[in-house]
Order: C-alpha cells, then sequence, then structure tokens
C-alpha cells in the first residue's frame, strides 16, 4: 500500500515549450481533486497561461486582486503566499496566480541571496495540513523559476511530446535534476515522464514513445495521452477536460495517468470521511 504523504509538492517541468504541460498540470489538479486530494496548482510560468485559463473560474474576484497577489508577491516576500491563494470551485482545486511581470521580476530575483530557495521559503507558510498535493506548472525554460520549482518539489513529473524533437534536450534536463538533487534537495526524485500529444495512427509517434521507453525504462507512465481535440479546446473555455468533457476520452485517460501516479509518487488517496 502506498504510504500517506501529505503536502507533497510536484514540479511538472520540460524545458521545451508546446509538449501540453500547462494542460497535463490543470488536468491533472482536476484530476487528483475529484478522487479526494486536496490540490493547489501554483502557475510559476510568465506567460500566466495557466492564469489566464482559469481567470474566468475564480468565483467574483476581481481581476484588479488576482493581479495584485500573484507567485511574484509571494517570491518577492511582499505578501505571503497563503494571500495569493484563491479558489477554484468548478474544479475543486486552488490556485496561486501568475502575471507576465514575472519575466521581469526573475531578473531581479536572481540577485537575491538564496535566490533558489525563494519558492520553498515561500512555500514554508502554507499550514502543513492545508493541501495534500501541491503542483508546480513550470516555466519552459531551465532559468531560475525552475530551478526554484526543483529546489522546492518532492517529485518531478516530465512531459514530453511525442514528435521527433522529444529526446533533445532531455539530457540537458536530466543534468539540471541531478545538479539540484546533488547541491540543493538530494530528497528529489523523478519516477514520471508522461508521453503527451501521442497519435497511435503514426508510426513517428509510436516510434518516439518506444525510444522514450528504452532511454527511461523506470521513468516513462504506462499510460500516454493522446492528442485529443477537447483537450485543446477546454482552456479556451476556462476548464480542465472534467469540466468540458467528463464522459469523454481524454477525461478517462487523465483518470488513469492521475492513478498511476499515486503509484509512482506513493500517493495514497485521501479517506472520504476526512474532515477538510
Amino acid at each position: 500500500m502506498a504510504k500517506q504523504r501529505n503536502d507533497v509538492r510536484i514540479a511538472f517541468i520540460n524545458q521545451k515549450g508546446g509538449v501540453g504541460k500547462t494542460t497535463l498540470a490543470l488536468n491533472c489538479a482536476a484530476g487528483w481533486a475529484r478522487l479526494g486530494f486536496r490540490v493547489l496548482l501554483i502557475d510559476l510560468d510568465p506567460q500566466a497561461h495557466l492564469t489566464l485559463s482559469l481567470s474566468t473560474t475564480l468565483g467574483d474576484t476581481s481581476l484588479e486582486r488576482i493581479e495584485e497577489h500573484t507567485i511574484e508577491m509571494a517570491l518577492r516576500r511582499e505578501k505571503p503566499l497563503t494571500e495569493c491563494i484563491f479558489d477554484v470551485p468548478t474544479e475543486g482545486f486552488s490556485l496561486v496566480p501568475s502575471h507576465i511581470d514575472l519575466s521581469f521580476a526573475e531578473g531581479e530575483l536572481a540577485q537575491e541571496l538564496g535566490r533558489e530557495l525563494l519558492l520553498r521559503d515561500a512555500l514554508e507558510s502554507l499550514e502543513t495540513d492545508r493541501f495534500d498535493l501541491v503542483l508546480l506548472d513550470c516555466p519552459p525554460s531551465l532559468g531560475l523559476l525552475s530551478l526554484n520549482a526543483l529546489a522546492a518539489a518532492d517529485e518531478v513529473v516530465v512531459p514530453v511530446q511525442a514528435q521527433y524533437l522529444a529526446l533533445q534536450g532531455m539530457a540537458q534536463l536530466i543534468r539540471i535534476i541531478e545538479l539540484v538533487q546533488q547541491r540543493l534537495h538530494p530528497q528529489l526524485r523523478w519516477n514520471a515522464v508522461v508521453p503527451t500529444m501521442v497519435d497511435s495512427r503514426t508510426n513517428l509517434s509510436r516510434e518516439v514513445v518506444e525510444q522514450l521507453r528504452k532511454h527511461f525504462p523506470s521513468q516513462v507512465t504506462s499510460c500516454v495521452i493522446p492528442s485529443r481535440v477537447k483537450v485543446a479546446e477546454a482552456p479556451s473555455h476556462g476548464s480542465s477536460i472534467f469540466g468540458y468533457d467528463p464522459g469523454g476520452l481524454a477525461a478517462g485517460e487523465i483518470e488513469d495517468l492521475c492513478q498511476e501516479l499515486n503509484e509512482r509518487l506513493s500517493l495514497e488517496i485521501p479517506l472520504p470521511d476526512r474532515t477538510s
């Protein structure tokens, strides 16, 4: 049986853009929430695509209030992280939003003492029993924000698009993960590579997945995420796949992936009668 762990932090990371990382983080957050986990999703990407996708679902919260309570404010120590958390009632999880200003802040934060640990320090303000899972949606780069995510995370999930250049850059990402393990965070674990945008009808997709399994036999998930129109459409409707097409194939595929990640990451589904 999986061991019960509280406040498990999971970084969704790949420095290559367009691999479906943000969409996967969003859908996994919703999938885990449906399983009973209390989930906090943190948008660490200055492009703020995750925040934009959910901005219409934050209840009566004004855009001005969101922009004044972002992950940038928490990293700058201008506001505690607890004040930057917004409920997403339609999805059952919570969000710390991002903003384009984070791209400018990254350069300034690089001058801070202990700059790689700013996120870890910010997370210390969270009550240890408030969330079961904290998901970190990283930017498509290996800069300071991604280093902060790795230094703060317990687990790493790497979405990899099933296309020709999928393996390009993986060696660099692995080196960064190993450096963080050696110098900052020995307990960091890397147990999940998720093939995304898979089209099983093409030889290319099948060959890429085979190559991933060959190079990373213990990390590549059994579940793969196919390329589906409904998945691409859902964020434009301010929703995860569960809110947009709950009975569709894609929702079932995310459910299966969440169950597999529970095993890989040693996550135990919370008891249904647990007090919130």
